[in-house]
């Protein structure tokens, strides 16, 4: 299905955006492969490769690292999808069936990330990794994968916000038929009338998606200099990460119209959670900051666990093994030359 979509700045020349991206017919059944999730599933690519590609640099098991992925995936989509339905009961009370109906739509970032981190921080432990240097990774992926799947809910005309006479304000019959349906919701949220339009009297609408994109990829690239030039303990990036893209999440969703919401109040569910991780965050990273400051400490190596069992040798106590190994593969060289010596005695 295809949705002619306009901007302010364009005036009436419009752009056909498609929500599917391919269709066919397989064993007799109709296939429709939709831009969303195409968009969604390209930008976890490029995160995994990107997060890998750090990793090796970083000199952590990869394989390690793929079971990390798997459980952080796992988690992941299990807590987009509850946390939605929980915010949602209303409409999926009394029909058991519909809860794994995911291809209907239906998944919150904020459940995802929480779940991500919980499948992640499981498989962690398990697997006796350092979580937080793979968090630290895990905050410049999502990142990249957030700036890029937002696209998504542009090619489904979702995801936008209240008027606007930006340039850059968007109009489609899409957002307009939302406005309109949901009118009576808007009231009962306390949220300012929001006109529809019409084709010839366009009321353009907030692009959150597109704001959001940008922000990511923005603090993205401010996460890699940091990365690069400034990191100096372990979950020193993650932090960034939630004042960040707290701090952008309280901002946009102020302006969205599709947000969750507690109960029958206008609180925002996605405000609040952004306020209060963008105020723990930044507590955090001043006190661990100045913690280092008084007290500088290399960043912990990926399977170094002080005082567990796997806690790296110290240096003094790795160099004395290296060179008692050393010695052990010297001995036979030794002895072997000690033997030739002998034989060639014996010859003369």
């Amino acid at each position: 299905m295809k949705t002619e979509v306009f901007f302010k700045m364009f005036g009436d020349h419009g752009f056909q955006v498609s929500s599917t991206a391919l269709e066919f017919r397989l064993f007799g059944n109709d296939i429709s492969i939709q831009w969303y999730g195409v968009i969604i599933a390209f930008g976890f690519l490029l995160a995994v490769l990107f997060g890998g590609r750090i990793a090796y640099k970083w000199k952590m098991n990869l394989d390690k690292m793929i079971d990390v992925l798997i459980g952080g995936t796992i988690g992941g989509g299990l807590g987009a999808r509850i946390y939605y339905i929980i915010f949602h009961w209303s409409s999926y009370q009394g029909d058991f069936a519909s809860l794994f109906k995911i291809w209907e739509g239906g998944m919150a970032i904020y459940g995802g990330l929480i779940g991500g981190l919980l499948g992640a921080f499981i498989v962690c432990k398990i697997r006796k990794m350092n979580f937080l240097n793979l968090m630290d990774i895990a905050a410049m992926s999502f990142l990249i994968g957030q700036g890029i799947g937002r696209w998504g809910n542009f090619t489904n005309q979702e995801a936008f916000g209240v008027n606007t006479n930006l340039p850059w304000g968007m109009w489609s019959q899409k957002t307009a038929d939302y406005i309109m349906m949901n009118q009576a919701e808007f009231a009962s949220r306390n949220i300012p009338q929001v006109v529809a339009g019409t084709f010839a009297d366009k009321a353009y609408v907030h692009p959150t998606f597109l704001y959001e994109s940008l922000w990511c990829l923005l603090s993205f690239g401010m996460l890699y200099l940091i990365c690069r030039n400034w990191r100096r303990f372990s979950g020193q990036l993650i932090l960034c990460y939630g004042v960040l893209y707290g701090a952008e999440r309280f901002v946009v969703e102020g302006l969205r119209l599709d947000s969750l919401y507690i109960g029958s109040s206008s609180l925002r569910v996605s405000q609040l959670l952004s306020g209060l991780l963008v105020l723990g965050c930044l507590a955090a990273l001043i006190y661990l900051t100045l913690k280092f400051k008084k007290n500088p400490k290399p960043i912990e190596g990926v399977d170094f666990f002080p005082g567990g069992k796997d806690e790296e040798k110290e240096p003094a106590q790795a160099l004395k093994e290296q060179e008692v190994d050393t010695e052990d593969w010297q001995e036979p060289a030794q002895a072997l030359e000690e033997e030739e010596e002998v034989a060639d005695g014996a010859d003369t």
